[in-house]
């Protein structure tokens, strides 16, 4: 099995996306969205998906940059708005998040990449209660399963068309779109800190994780059968382990039921309902 076995019909794809914002945004009463764009390749598609489906005029992208953030990132990002002409903003995370940083050790990476996430977040929707626009979510299918993202942080979002698709599908429709080639060839990284990788930090890569995923989700492919494909058994043991562990990420929080209408459980309505009756 092969990265080509991920392949998607992505003129078909790029349909049914754009009309998946156009029209759930439209059953929330909005008519514009606001997302954080970051110079990378995921926001860079999301924006582009936007525009097809709102018009340039009803799509904003917020810059959120840290004080070490690449510059590359910076002048990446200005080439998606100057390639869709879209609105722009900047609006340095530094200030909030050195505030909270005085209390986190500098070696802790991890606690201080999710107050850079979730600051960033704060932006966000600062700017949709502002503007009356939604917030547009940027993360793939491979980083939800994973868990390789920020609970009410780079996570959070009104809606998400990527969620659904692998890293390497995302490359593939951010070729189809015709994203800059310096976006999509470029390592990925949620640029928390200087020279900060997704691959380095998860300690492989996307197109060998997506591989597995894909035999274990799509292909319903249990251990023995994955093992015999050639994938290492510490590499499978792993990656279960962190698709199990992180389910409560990819959830609504869980409610306790103590009565017969549970919001959620049993009181479920359709969002597009004009009125509860």
């Amino acid at each position: 099995m092969q990265v080509q076995d991920l392949d998607l019909n992505y003129g078909l794809l790029e349909k049914i996306l754009t009309a998946f914002l156009r029209n759930e945004i439209g059953k929330f009463g909005f008519s514009s969205a606001v997302l954080g764009l970051s110079g990378g390749i995921d926001s860079a598609v999301v924006a582009e998906l936007a525009v097809r489906a709102l018009g340039a005029e009803n799509v904003l992208a917020l810059k959120m940059p840290y004080s070490l953030s690449s510059r590359e990132s910076l002048e990446h990002a200005d080439l998606m708005v100057e390639r869709l002409a879209i609105r722009s903003e900047e609006r340095a995370v530094t200030p909030m998040a050195d505030a909270f940083f005085a209390d986190v050790p500098e070696g802790e990476r991890l606690r201080r990449g999710n107050i850079m996430a979730r600051t960033r977040m704060v932006l966000l929707y600062d700017v949709s209660a502002r503007d009356g626009s939604l917030v547009v979510g940027t993360s793939n299918k491979t980083e939800l399963l994973l868990g390789y993202g920020t609970m009410f942080g780079d996570m959070a979002s009104a809606v998400n068309p990527l969620g659904d698709l692998y890293k390497t599908q995302v490359r593939g429709l951010a070729r189809h779109l015709g994203i800059p080639a310096a976006i999509i060839d470029k390592a990925p990284s949620a640029d928390l800190w200087e020279g900060q990788s997704d691959e380095s930090d998860l300690g492989f890569s996307y197109g060998d994780v997506d591989l597995l995923l894909y035999m274990m989700l799509e292909l319903r492919m249990d251990r023995r059968d994955v093992l015999r494909e050639g994938i290492d058994e510490g590499f499978y043991e792993r990656v279960r382990r962190m698709v199990v562990r992180n389910q409560y990420k990819r959830m609504m929080p869980v409610i306790a039921k103590v009565s017969a209408r549970t919001p959620g459980i049993d009181f479920r309505y359709a969002r597009d309902w004009q009125a509860v009756r």
